[in-house]
Parts: structure tokens; C-alpha cells; sequence
């Protein structure tokens, strides 16, 4: 037997109240429109399980509450969470400024520039510790020097590059 019609009928003769019922908990009556008509989809779809439901206008009332809480329990938290593009919008760029990216390039060169005014084995042991990632140990050890010199011509380097930029900058 089709209980489509008397599923629509039951459904028809019920809408308005099932919107009036869900228009207080989503807070506007055109919600509550959408709520009661994803309502109506939903009970209808479950075929052959409208004869077993022993109150049938009750669980549609349930479906509507829920889909109503469901919909309440979103936009609360559109609320609290702008859209993510709003949120991207207020991300800072990964990419510098042009003023930034300008500066960055001056004190790269002002840092090329000490460099090359070291002597040659403070700016090697400078290079291979702080650019190639070696150890302390491992510029020493390539170098022919103890680590402590080693330490000491990274330090110089260091500061005077620091020194040189510090210059700059008044």
C-alpha cells in the first residue's frame, strides 16, 4: 500500500503549525519555511516506515526541532566564526611589502659587503657555520684550527656585520 498520500496529507494539514512551532527557535518564519520543508523531505523519504511509526505526526514534529536546533546551532557559530574568507582577508600576507622586501635587500647587501671586508678565513668560517649549517666543530676541523678559534672567528664576523648595520641605520 502507498502511504505518500496520507503522509502529504498528514504533512499538509500540519505545516502551518510545524512552521510556527519552528519559527521561535530559528528566530524568523522564512527559516523556519526551509526547516519544515527539509523536514517534509526527510519524513518522506522513509519508506515504508510510516505504518511502524506509532505516532507519526510526532516524529515529524522531532525532525523539525532538530533540523530547527541544528540550524540554530550553525548560525551561532557563523556568528562566532566570521566566514573564512573574512578571516583570510585578515591574515598577514606571506610576502613582504614592497618598502620591507626594499630594506631587506639593502641590508643583504650591507651584509655582503662586511663580509667581504673580513679577513678570508674569518668570513670562510663565518659562511660555513652561519650559511652551510656546519658545526663549530666541523669549521675547525676543516679549517685546520681549534673549535675555540673557530667560535671566536664566527664572533667577529658576527659583530661586525651587526656593527655594520647598526652604522647604517644612524
Amino acid at each position: 500500500m502507498d502511504e505518500s498520500p496520507q503522509k502529504l496529507a498528514l504533512y499538509l494539514a500540519h505545516r502551518a503549525a510545524l512552521v510556527d512551532y519552528a519559527a521561535p527557535i530559528v528566530g524568523c518564519r522564512s527559516r523556519a519555511e526551509d526547516v519544515v520543508q527539509e523536514a517534509w523531505l526527510r519524513f518522506d523519504t522513509r519508506k515504508g516506515e510510516y505504518l511502524d511509526l506509532s505516532h507519526p505526526l510526532g516524529y515529524l514534529y522531532r525532525i523539525v526541532r532538530n533540523l530547527a536546533l541544528d540550524l540554530t546551532r550553525s548560525m551561532a557559530t557563523e556568528k562566532r566564526q566570521p566566514d573564512s574568507q573574512a578571516i583570510l582577508d585578515e591574515m598577514p600576507s606571506n610576502t613582504a611589502s614592497p618598502e620591507r622586501e626594499a630594506a631587506s635587500h639593502d641590508e643583504l647587501r650591507l651584509i655582503s659587503d662586511a663580509l667581504g671586508e673580513l679577513p678570508e678565513r674569518t668570513r670562510t668560517a663565518f659562511e660555513m657555520h652561519r650559511l652551510g649549517g656546519y658545526t663549530l666543530q666541523q669549521v675547525a676541523s676543516a679549517l685546520g684550527i681549534s673549535m675555540g678559534l673557530a667560535h671566536q672567528l664566527v664572533h667577529d664576523a658576527l659583530s661586525h656585520c651587526a656593527y655594520r648595520l647598526e652604522q647604517a641605520d644612524a
